[in-house]
């Protein structure tokens, strides 16, 4: 062999072997990222990121979702628990700032993110097999995804729910156009427009949650789910509920918009976002003004998209929702405001985002009809 071509299959060992360390990087990174584990005859899904409060990002995503599509197949495998590390957070969101990035140089990621995470969402939509996502801590954005589609979902005092995407630009995702108006009354369109934030025991009072269990008992519980043998939705349902009647935290405090749902089933019934703040305007009570000032900060194009995204998937399936949104989140990319809104609340933190277009009035239906247009072959396929 010629030295030249000595020299040249050396260098191409060396390049094979630096691909393989980076890919064994990347795959480790998620691995450490997301701990999967066959626990008795439960599949366990552990967001270990806790000093980002576990916020998904796409390895993550890449990470679980074939794992996810493995157990629901394997007969060993009983039902599926996903959990977050730390004590303080389930999953927080969505890792925005690296979409940000991508979005604002053109790079795949920006499609690419949100293409995988709604396929995770649709899948745990779909679950052949008992999901049970302990949101024990903060649940918000991507948090909300891998949770309330799943058919458990087992809030505790610890649990701070929001869909606070209208004030970065955005609008909330996730399946949020499917979950949030089966929502009791105008519910869920109040705590997508404000982002209004659900605590403890009233995130299973709202609906978001299925069940409500003290924090201390989390660990008996999920030892409980581990040792039951190939349960049934049924099985599952009445160990939660009995860890249920046994949780007394806020048992007695009522649901915290409870004074309030009169109000915002009358106000956010509405047929534009410019009449739901005229109501508010009319109202003149203490929480429509309050409610008022906090929609006067949000993204006149966020909340006009949102409204419109929950109107139409009031009567859509999980999956034709989500095809919509991912729509909407090209839309987005594509768009000023989420760019501008990340920046104000995420980076420089001044809370003074500057609006493109600035006023309700100046989003037009034009606008909005292009936003859910059809992306052809880009569409999101499920």
């Amino acid at each position: 062999m010629s030295r030249m071509s000595l020299h040249f299959s050396q260098r191409l060992k060396s390049v094979c072997r630096l691909r393989i360390i980076q890919q064994h990087m990347m795959s480790s990174q998620a691995g450490s990222d997301v701990l999967l584990e066959r626990v008795g005859n439960a599949g366990v899904v552990t967001l270990n990121r806790p000093k980002a409060l576990n916020a998904l990002n796409l390895p993550m995503i890449r990470y679980i979702y074939p794992q996810l599509k493995k157990w629901e197949k394997d007969p060993e495998t009983d039902i599926v628990i996903m959990k977050g590390a730390g004590g303080k957070a389930f999953c927080a969101g969505g890792d925005i700032r690296a979409v940000t990035e991508a979005g604002k140089s053109g790079e795949s990621l920006a499609q690419d993110f949100f293409r995988e995470e709604y396929i995770l969402n649709n899948a745990i939509g779909t679950y052949g097999k008992p999901y049970v996502a302990l949101i024990d801590g903060i649940t918000m954005g991507g948090g909300v995804g891998l949770s309330v589609h799943g058919q458990f979902c087992v809030a505790t005092e610890k649990t701070l729910f929001a869909m606070p995407e209208t004030a970065i630009g955005l609008f909330p995702d996730v399946g949020g156009g499917y979950f949030l108006p089966r929502l009791q009354g105008k519910l869920g369109l109040f705590l997508a427009l404000t982002g209004f934030r659900l605590k403890g025991r009233d995130v299973q009072r709202a609906g978001v949650a299925s069940h409500f269990v003290d924090s201390q008992k989390i660990s008996a519980l999920e030892k409980n789910l581990v040792d039951l043998k190939s349960p049934s939705a049924q099985d599952v349902a009445e160990m939660l509920e009995s860890y249920q009647k046994e949780s007394s935290v806020d048992k007695d405090k009522p649901f915290i918009l409870e004074e309030h749902m009169e109000a915002i089933n009358r106000l956010f019934e509405a047929s534009s976002v410019e009449e739901i703040c005229e109501n508010l305007k009319q109202d003149g009570s203490s929480f429509a003004q309050k409610q008022l000032e906090i929609l006067s900060k949000m993204s006149p194009t966020s909340m006009k998209l949102t409204l419109r995204q929950l109107q139409a998937g009031a009567q859509m399936s999980l999956q034709d929702v989500l095809i919509m949104e991912y729509r909407l989140s090209q839309a987005c990319m594509n768009g000023q405001d989420f760019y501008e809104g990340v920046r104000a609340v995420l980076i420089d933190r001044d809370h003074s985002p500057k609006w493109n277009p600035p006023t309700l009035e100046d989003v037009t239906e034009p606008f909005l009809d292009d936003c859910f247009k059809s992306l052809g072959e880009r569409d999101l396929r499920l």
